[in-house]
């Protein structure tokens, strides 16, 4: 996949011609109040669910905070989060963490082939605040602690196998993982105003029980080529992780985590970005800065979790902003897939496709309550591009 950065000319919506022109070499971005509709057409009136979806597409909820899921004993956890799908024979599992602390955790959702639920389950127990993580090449859920001195766990999708705590991974306020199968590497954000992108490299590749921690090492600017150096003591003491190697490139609040492609996207929240490794050539730079669009017009806002389709298309969710998911095509379109309306007071947590590609699942971590405890998970199925 080539995605063009936004500083070598990015279109907002549906063409640069509709917005009356692009972004070129930094130049100031003259944006309409509003970005118009992505490649999936205009955003129409919300459905039962609240939510308003392009023409062909349809939602309907899964399970909710405090409520048993259907088909299962489980009762659906509160402020549902990062979530991945499993195959699973015919069918599939959704796993969603659940980022309370203390209590955290994971839970899971099987469906079978049609779709219908089929079962549900837990997967982690008494951790915290688990926020994202990222799924592995060989079927298992990476669940972060988004806690100071927070682990990875390395949990199993069908709740078999029981979890394990991979110290190895480092100790920081972790957000997502990313595997890249080419270079054997976990990539990890942190959360923190001032922190750091890393990698692990596993001793062997699906043994994630011991390997190296480094962290990623670049300018002060927003591209460049950037190398990467070990962290002495992955346990983060007694000095914290970021601040162990000299010359860490520092991102302000790393939050969600996407490998595709020889390329790594990641997004941080304190400044609306969402920024792409280029693996093959060791260079980075900004797919998207809501800084560079001007009039008020940013398709997107409050960057979080971040999933990609088959078709090379990211899809961004919001924490706060328009409550959207955003999508970012592989030619820069940026605008609005979804809305949720009527739950301002909470954040879109989750996004993760189906096997097939043709059904997305997703959270609202707080629902209409803005609570903790009112959770929503759905799913959205319809034309999704191949």
């Amino acid at each position: 996949m080539k995605r063009r950065n936004f500083l070598r000319g990015a279109a907002i919506g549906t063409s640069a011609a509709a917005f009356g022109g692009t972004l070129m070499h930094g130049a100031a971005y003259a944006a309409p109040a509003q970005p118009g509709p992505g490649p999936y057409g205009a955003l129409r009136t919300a459905d039962a669910n609240g939510i308003q979806l392009p023409s062909g597409f349809s939602s309907r909820v899964i399970a909710r905070s405090g409520q048993t899921v259907a088909g299962s004993s489980y009762t659906w956890h509160n402020a549902p989060d990062g979530g991945a799908c499993f195959a699973d024979g015919s069918g599939w599992i959704y796993v969603s963490n659940s980022e309370i602390n203390p209590g955290g955790g994971v839970g899971a959702v099987k469906f079978n082939s049609s779709g219908t639920i089929t079962g549900a389950h837990r997967v982690l127990s008494n951790t915290r605040q688990n926020c994202a993580g990222g799924k592995t090449p060989w079927n298992t859920w990476l669940s972060c602690e988004e806690v100071s001195l927070g682990y990875v766990y390395e949990t199993d999708p069908w709740g078999v196998n029981a979890a394990t705590r991979r110290d190895a991974m480092g100790r920081f306020k972790h957000e997502a993982a990313a595997a890249d199968p080419v270079r054997r590497a976990i990539y990890l954000t942190e959360d923190e105003s001032d922190g750091c992108f890393y990698r692990f490299l596993p001793t062997t590749w699906g043994n994630l029980s011991s390997g190296t921690l480094q962290v990623l090492k670049a300018g002060t600017s927003t591209s460049g080529s950037f190398t990467w150096a070990n962290v002495p003591d992955p346990d983060g003491s007694p000095t914290v992780t970021r601040n162990q190697v000299s010359g860490a490139k520092r991102f302000n609040g790393g939050e969600g985590c996407h490998y595709a492609n020889d390329t790594v996207w990641f997004t941080t929240k304190g400044d609306n970005r969402v920024w792409q490794l280029n693996l093959t050539n060791s260079t980075y730079e900004l797919a998207y800065d809501d800084s560079l669009v001007t009039g008020g017009g940013a398709p997107l806002t409050g960057v979080d979790n971040v999933t990609g389709s088959s078709s090379g298309d990211l899809f961004v969710a919001e924490d706060g902003g328009n409550m959207e998911i955003c999508i970012i095509t592989p030619d820069d379109v940026v605008a609005p897939f979804l809305r949720i309306t009527g739950q301002s007071s909470s954040e879109i947590t989750g996004p993760a496709f189906s096997p097939g590609g043709d059904r997305l699942y997703f959270s609202s971590q707080r629902g209409t309550t803005g609570s903790s405890s009112g959770g929503i998970t759905y799913e959205v199925t319809g034309p999704f591009r191949s």
